[in-house]
């Protein structure tokens, strides 16, 4: 089989066995290194390490002082995370549509979800490529809104030069499957001095020194031992990135003029670190995506339904009334239609050509 992402961080352990050896396995220096690349790599004076991304996003909202009642505005076709952590923080979600071109929310649907209480916009940079920075950031100036962006799928890409995590608050998830991964963790970029003051006591127990408490915080921390395995990868990120980039442009020469099947493209002023490439499967295809999808697998491709249905269309998110749902014709078509394919750095030649032959051969190409 040949996996939708392969994990490997082998690099890391010359710094693992550092940290193992120092005897400083929580929170430390090494989290501190890591932190300091990472804000260099999103081009902001400050990253705050923390746990995990969904820790990531809870802890940005926090850190505004929402009240009961206040609104976020997002994508309704993403990872769960995303709704979990604006519930978490006691926000209410609302949702606009998205663009089939990018995966990411749509400009032109945002302003129809403002409200008197709405007080944040948090765009997903879905699969690695941004939303569109060039029309949002004016669309939130115009509203008085704060951006949070869940960046969790976007390490490295950027929009007309400006890095992911630098429009706002910029939320990153180092899971194992990442683009850089520290197996658990995240992180939280930010240009404002005083908020990231906030989130590094809040993700401490609310201490700024041992049993100086300023505020009801938390334990968000991430470890040394996490930070050591993130270290190496944010050195190679430019080559990784690159190799997931050549993978994306042979898929998609591969899959060119296939009926019914629609390959992602990477929009102008934009670059796409590919953490997914995400194919839609249309109407006029010989098969359906979840035959598609099937049929790979018997094949020995792997790949991934990312996601198959909208956020709020989960029986537990139904009648909350945290979660407004709205009219989103573009997600529902997205969620029904959407695969993803094997881009991973780790892929050889002969594995992706077998990846294009492979749906080549469903589509009877």
């Amino acid at each position: 089989m040949i996996p939708i992402t392969v994990v490997d961080v082998r690099d890391a352990e010359a710094l693992v066995l550092e940290v193992l050896r120092s005897g400083v396995i929580a929170q430390g220096p090494m989290v501190k290194r890591f932190e300091d690349a990472f804000a260099a790599v999103a081009g902001v004076p400050h990253a705050v390490a923390v746990n995990n991304g969904t820790t990531a996003l809870v802890a940005s909202i926090q850190a505004l002082d929402l009240q009961p009642g206040d609104e976020v505005i997002t994508s309704p076709f993403t990872f769960v995370a995303t709704l979990n952590a604006i519930l978490e923080a006691g926000a209410t979600a609302r949702f606009a549509d998205i663009r089939a071109d990018d995966f990411c929310i749509d400009p032109d649907a945002v302003s129809a979800q403002v409200t008197p209480k709405t007080k944040v916009l948090m765009p997903v940079h879905l699969y690695g490529q941004t939303a569109d920075m060039g029309r949002l950031v004016p669309l939130a100036e115009e509203h008085g809104l704060t951006i949070v962006e869940d960046a969790a799928q976007a390490v490295g890409a950027t929009f007309e030069g400006k890095a992911a995590g630098s429009f706002g608050i910029g939320c990153f998830s180092l899971y194992a499957t990442k683009n850089i991964t520290t197996a658990e963790g995240g992180v939280i970029t930010t240009s404002d001095d005083a908020l990231a003051d906030k989130l590094r006591v809040m993700r401490n127990q609310g201490m700024r020194a041992r049993y100086q408490y300023e505020m009801a915080g938390h334990n968000y921390r991430l470890t040394d031992l996490h930070a050591a395995l993130g270290i190496p990868q944010l050195e190679k990120l430019p080559q990784l990135t690159e190799a997931r980039q050549r993978n994306a442009e042979a898929l998609s020469k591969g899959l060119d003029g296939l009926t019914g099947l629609t390959v992602p493209t990477v929009l102008p002023g934009r670059s796409h670190v590919w953490h997914q490439y995400t194919v839609l499967v249309g109407d006029d295809a010989p098969v359906t995506r979840d035959e598609l999808s099937a049929k790979l697998t018997e094949k020995g491709v792997g790949n991934g339904i990312y996601y198959p249905k909208l956020v709020f269309d989960y029986d537990c998110y139904r009648d909350n009334p945290q979660v407004i749902a709205s009219d989103v014709p573009v997600a529902k078509k997205v969620a029904e239609q959407a695969l993803s394919l094997p881009v991973h750095p780790k892929l050889t030649e002969a594995e992706l050509d077998t990846v294009v032959a492979a749906v080549r051969e469903v589509f009877g190409a």
